[in-house]
């Protein structure tokens, strides 16, 4: 695909921007257009069309169940995404036991932060001075509140550093002080296996979720996956049609979950597009595809670690074959003098590469890592006119190549080294109608 660069011209478009969201696999666009003359809605009618989309939609929950390894006695349940899971959770805990303290971590998504601020006493494990979670904090956490933690949330794999946390460890540990645990895998899920484990091993993962749109397929699905029993003893975050058995004016009789928690018509053909790459994603094998985007973001560290200027975050120097095994493939970086977002905009307008910038929606984390202080981060927020500091990350999909990588570097390179000839081209004022100055 050629996209638009400085100057009038056009070059192949390089997406390095998949944490934020994938393009579409092939198999799940043709599988869209299959089901398309067939589509109807789902649990509400005895036409053929609608009997096979609810039969679709249900069949897609035992996919989603088998891949993520979750026990018989965990439901799935369908949402928009990552952050209405969250918040769905977070509703059903407060019903539960509002009483229970919250731990998140220094490193989250604000998807897994903002839902547990309200009606919960929340605390943050810290991370270590290489952005790292801090296992004996997370252990030290639990000891001081004495089994008075419910939930330990955490992300699989960092949306800033890469960095997958040891899920199984941190699921001990949690399980040994009473605590269950949340896991963001909305970076985590496209990228390496994932096994939930029975229920009855100490390190399985209670609560799970993720988004489609990070997996190679639009149209606004989410997961959340639990214990049974935890979502039926409350009612739905949101209320309406299908979420329910009986209702008159007198009473309301909830249905059981996961319909009662999935009000409204249902998203069937987001439900066939994750599962059209649901197929794609284990017909690859996903322990191969974690092999070849490390290898890919390890090449890109190696050439990036040779560009003047320029700062990688969160890689320790001793850090070589560790990467292959405990990061997704992404990495946030800065280059002196340019600022992030102008950076960003240089990228894309000299050779179309996409890239994110700014705090990636993990503010708290990204400002710990750029050592921003609480009176430096009062300045901004006072003073809406002055662009805050902020990161550029790079992240790769299955399908970039190291090709792609040479000429992010070779750029990068050439505006390290004159940096002041991009700032002056791209700091002028834009022409009328081009996109780029």
């Amino acid at each position: 695909m050629k996209v638009p660069i400085a100057g009038g011209g056009t070059a192949t478009a390089i997406n390095f921007d998949n944490a934020a969201t994938t393009p579409p696999f092939h198999a799940v666009m043709n599988r869209i257009v299959d089901f398309a003359p067939w589509y109807s809605s789902v649990h509400r009618g005895k036409g053929y069309k609608s009997v096979l989309s609810s039969d679709l939609y249900e069949k897609a929950r035992e996919m989603v169940h088998e891949f993520i390894g979750a026990d018989p006695s965990q439901v799935v349940i369908f949402t928009k995404n990552t952050t209405e899971s969250a918040n769905l959770l977070a509703h059903v805990l407060r019903a539960i036991r509002p009483e229970q303290i919250i731990l998140s971590t220094e490193m989250e998504h604000l998807a897994n932060d903002l839902p547990w601020r309200t009606g919960f006493k929340t605390d943050y494990v810290r991370v270590d001075s290489d952005g790292r979670l801090s296992l004996p904090n997370l252990e030290a956490k639990l000891r001081a509140y004495q089994g008075k933690v419910g939930l330990v949330a955490v992300s699989g794999a960092s949306n800033v550093t890469g960095y997958m946390n040891p899920l199984s460890q941190i699921a001990r540990t949690a399980h040994r002080h009473g605590a269950k645990i949340f896991v963001d895998a909305a970076q985590l899920a496209s990228h390496a296996p994932i096994d939930m484990k029975p229920v009855n091993s100490p390190d399985h993962i209670d609560y799970l979720a993720f988004s489609a749109h990070k997996m190679y397929a639009p149209f606004g699905i989410g997961v959340l996956i639990g214990p049974m029993e935890d979502f039926t003893q409350t009612e739905p975050l949101l209320a309406g049609g299908g979420a329910v058995g009986l209702v008159s004016r007198q009473f309301v009789e909830w249905g059981p979950p996961p319909a009662r928690h999935e009000a409204g018509t249902p998203n069937i053909i987001g439900l066939v597009a994750l599962t059209a790459a649901i197929a794609t994603l284990n017909s690859s094998d996903l322990r191969s595809v974690h092999a070849y985007e490390n290898g890919l973001i390890r090449y890109a560290i190696n050439g990036m670690k040779a560009i003047p200027g320029l700062t990688l975050y969160c890689i320790p120097d001793q850090e070589q074959s560790e990467v292959e095994d405990n990061r997704v493939s992404l990495i946030s970086f800065s280059l002196k003098e340019v600022s992030h977002g102008l950076l960003a905009e240089i990228l894309s307008g000299e050779a179309g590469i996409a890239v994110r910038n700014g705090l990636f929606c993990a503010h708290p984390y990204v400002e710990k890592l750029l050592g921003l202080t609480q009176q430096e981060l009062e300045y901004y927020h006072a003073h809406e006119d002055i662009v805050v500091p902020g990161l550029v990350r790079i992240s790769f999909g299955l399908y970039n190549t190291s090709r792609e990588v040479d000429i992010f570097i070779d750029l990068l390179t050439r505006i390290a080294r004159n940096p002041r000839r991009y700032i002056e081209k791209y700091t002028q004022r834009c022409m009328p109608g081009n996109v780029y100055c």
